[in-house]
Order: C-alpha cells, then structure tokens, then sequence
C-alpha cells in the first residue's frame, strides 16, 4: 500500500464527503459571488496581479485546467490536495519569459511527511519587469530622469495535504507576498485551500479550491485587495489503453476582479514517457489556445527527469513561452 494511503484518517462514508464537499463550495460560493445577480468585471480592482500567472509547463499545455489534474509539485499553487499525489521527493523550476522583457521564476519542492502523514511542499515565485526609464512630471522625456528601476513582485509559500479517506484529500498553503520598488515596498499573506475527490473510475476526480484569500495589502498610502478567486472543475481519462491515456479536464473560475473564466485541455500520453497536450481558455481577455508536451526520462532506480515545455497565446502580445524542468526521487 503506498505512502500517501496509508496517511488517510477517519471513517468517512462516501455521503459524509460529498455532504462536506457541498458545503464548502457553497461557503465559498457565497463569499465570492456579487451581490447581485448580473456579474460585472472589475479590471483593475486587486493588486499583486503576478499570483494569478501559472507556474508549470504541463498545466498551461492544458489551458490549466489543472485543479482536479494537479498531481505533481506544482500543486502548491494549483490545488494543495493534490499533494498527496508525491509518494517521494520532488523538485520542479519553470522558467517564464512574458512581454516585454518580464521574466517570471517558480521553484518548488515537496517530500512525503512519514512521522506525522501527509505531504508537505513549498514554493517560490519571484516577477521582475525589467530595467524600466524613470519619468517624472518635469522630466517625461525619453531620457527620463537619467535613472532606471524595476518591479519585483515574490512569494514563498508552505503547503500540506493530506488524506481524509481513501479517495477525499484536501489541503491548506499559507503564502508571505512582497512587492518592492525603489524606495518603496508592500507586504501581506494568504491563504489557498483545496480539496480532490477521486472517484476511482476512470481517474475522474472532482476538486475545488479558493486561492489567495486574506487582507488587503498597503503600498505608500494605498491599500487594495488580492485576487482572489474560486475554481472548481474535474479531470477524466477518455481513453484508457496499455500504452495510451487521453485524459480530459475542465473547470470554472469565479475570480473576485472579473467575469466568470473556463478552461478546458487534454493530455495525451503514451507508454507513461511522452505527452502531448492542447486546450483553450475563454472568456479571458485576449489568450485563447494552448499547447505543450514533455517527456519523461528514467534516473536512478525509481526516480525520473521531466521536461515540459508549453506555448500559450497572448493575443495583441503575441505569446508567452513555459519550461519546467522537475526530478521525482
């Protein structure tokens, strides 16, 4: 029986949990849903904008239609139930070139809990813009003011997950966030939780998180709410052969600045090696389809390389390119 199994607690029924889940989604669903009937974007309204850009390579292949797929490290981000998933140690980097020269890092590790059960991971994100001119009211010129400076947003994250059963996992990451730039700087915390219902056919999983919930931030005299948002979505595997898996998956979002979002993807792969993966997002404000694939390298015994890499359209701003590289041992 495998480590993460043997972590499970309690004697849940299958109506208890699913009594559990319902509730949750409805807590949050009425925290996060406008008061009134017709939605209305709010573009603009939350600031540290860098925690809603995606940090693994295989997700953004499938549109990052990940909550319910995520079962490797990059969970700490996606869905921290998910982490139950590790059954050894596990590190991953993605490397992100956005527009105009902002370059976005994500580094994450996680390890199996055996004295007290349970996987616990953690996460680092860092965004740099970039050298960028100063301009002031009396020097808006292209030279500026003869001096130059960059925005730096960074998080470092703890997560844990956990079985309840032996098919309903959840998980909690608690995230210190800071902004800085020149002489000024912002700081706070917040809080994702998440939960992973695996039904056992098929790999159809049910999961639903709420991400980046806590108290405004301040920056100089200015203070603004982080963007928090509200997923719930489902994975299945279509196609289920010796050498062959094609899995679909898709959500919704209800993030707390904007309309409704949906993502949908696919992830084929062959011999447990090679994968290809396609999806597409709506309802965002100019990317749409997705596409990536990676591979998988035996090393040592019982651990593996992995190398994923995906392209993600970004309309007016041409495209974003992801690589992550992760080792299971």
């Amino acid at each position: 029986m495998s480590l993460a199994k043997n972590t499970k607690q309690g004697s849940f029924t299958l109506k208890r949990v699913l009594t559990l889940s319902l509730a949750v989604l409805l807590t949050c669903g009425a925290i996060l849903l406008p008061s009134n009937v017709n939605a209305q974007a709010k573009v603009g309204t939350t600031g540290a904008q860098f925690l809603e850009l995606g940090v693994s390579a295989r997700a953004m292949g499938m549109a990052e239609a990940f909550t319910a797929a995520a079962d490797d490290i990059s969970a700490v981000y996606y869905n921290p139930a998910g982490l139950v998933n590790l059954y050894g140690y596990e590190v991953a980097f993605t490397q992100i070139q956005m527009p105009s020269d902002i370059s976005y890092s994500f580094v994450g590790f996680g390890m199996p809990l055996e004295s007290v059960g349970g996987v616990l991971g953690v996460g680092f994100y860092g965004l740099r813009s970039g050298d960028m001119i100063e301009r002031t009211y009396e020097r808006g010129t292209i030279e500026g003011t003869g001096r130059t400076f960059s925005w730096d947003d960074y998080a470092a994250s703890i997560s844990y997950g956990r079985y309840l059963t032996d098919r309903f996992s959840v998980g909690i990451s608690v995230k210190f966030i800071g902004q800085n730039s020149l002489d000024y700087s912002a700081s706070g915390w917040a809080a994702d939780v998440g939960t992973n219902y695996d039904t056992g056919f098929r790999g159809f999983k049910i999961a639903m998180s709420i991400s980046n919930f806590g108290p405004d931030m301040t920056f100089i005299s200015n203070s603004f709410p982080l963007p928090i948002n509200f997923k719930f979505g489902g994975t299945i595997n279509v196609v289920e052969a010796e050498n062959h898996i094609l899995a679909f998956a898709a959500e919704g979002s209800h993030p707390s600045d904007n309309l409704e979002k949906y993502n949908a993807g696919m992830e084929y792969t062959f011999k447990e090696r090679f994968s290809l993966r396609g999806g597409s997002r709506f309802n965002y404000d100019e990317d749409g389809f997705t596409a990536g694939g990676g591979v998988r390298v035996p090393f040592g015994e019982e651990g593996e390389i992995r190398f994923d890499y995906a392209f993600q359209d970004f309309g007016v701003l041409t495209e974003v390119h992801r690589f992550t590289m992760s080792l299971a041992f």
